[in-house]
């Protein structure tokens, strides 16, 4: 990895740690449906419009199949779940378990026969379960009747991020990357909108919503897209996935400076040994 990539990895990991407050700020009053689709909606046609201002040929009709399977599976299935997670649990919680994401790839690829599981990435795996047991394990105060929900919707996300390698490789074709961070989100907008039709229509939003959901849409999934994407094709899945050891430290620092939130220490013990099992899984 080159330090322009190095550069890119730090700014995603600062962009996505932040849209888990985005999504805590969002998602409690627009609902699940509502604010993935329009983060979707939103950040696929603002992609589309700059490349089309720049005379960039996404390919919309050429790789609409990969399109439709890949933003179906790793963007329109995670954001909702994740939609879900954040109207039940800190912010700075599910950036902590979105790390491990990676090791849920591994375990896909070793399912699927792409890679083979040695003793360290079984203990990897190992560490990596003992760590969410200590995230979701009682806490004070907790008065959410559905957080352990939201976290399993947030461990569901994880899983669904964690087939990003695969479908890429199989299903991806000559799509470049700048193609994918539109296309992708715009598919993922026609996945989800059939549930709109069943999701209750949300009450006007404050101007605090209409920000963090613009921010959600606009640099999480835009600006941060276009990152991602270019760190897959430059250093591949594998490394590119590599962000969510840093997410988890932008999001509790995040939650903590906008949100005032404060995570018991058996969470962010739960965190280290995600984080531990994490390089275990994908140094191995």
């Amino acid at each position: 990895m080159k330090t322009a990539d190095y550069t890119r990895l730090l700014l995603l990991a600062a962009i996505w740690g932040g849209a888990f407050v985005f999504l805590r700020v969002a998602a409690p009053a627009l609902g699940a449906a509502w604010t993935a689709e329009i983060r979707v909606l939103l950040g696929g046609l603002a992609l589309l419009l700059w490349y089309r201002l720049r005379s960039v040929d996404v390919g919309l009709r050429r790789h609409a199949r990969s399109y439709l399977i890949l933003g179906a599976a790793i963007i329109a299935l995670p954001f909702l779940l994740y939609a879900y997670a954040a109207a039940h649990a800190p912010a700075s919680l599910l950036a902590i378990v979105n790390a491990a994401s990676p090791m849920f790839g591994v375990a896909w690829s070793a399912a699927l026969g792409d890679e083979r599981l040695t003793a360290r990435r079984l203990a990897g795996l190992g560490l990596g379960a003992a760590g969410v047991a200590l995230v979701v394990g009682p806490i004070d105060g907790r008065a959410d009747p559905q957080f352990h929900w939201a976290v399993a919707a947030a461990l569901a996300a994880a899983c669904a991020y964690g087939t990003t390698g695969i479908l890429m490789k199989r299903c991806a074709g000559s799509a470049n990357p700048r193609g994918m961070a539109a296309g992708n989100q715009l598919a993922a907008a026609l996945a989800l909108l059939p549930l709109i039709a069943f999701a209750p229509l949300p009450a006007a939003p404050s101007a605090l919503v209409v920000g963090n959901m613009l921010a959600l849409a606009l640099l999480a999934s835009g600006v941060a897209f276009v990152l991602y994407f270019r760190l897959i094709a430059d250093v591949g899945a594998t490394r590119a996935l590599t962000v969510t050891y840093l997410i988890p430290l932008f999001g509790v620092l995040w939650g903590w400076l906008l949100l005032g939130e404060s995570l018991p220490a058996s969470a962010l013990a739960g965190g280290v040994l995600i984080m531990a099992g994490t390089v275990l899984v994908t140094r191995s």
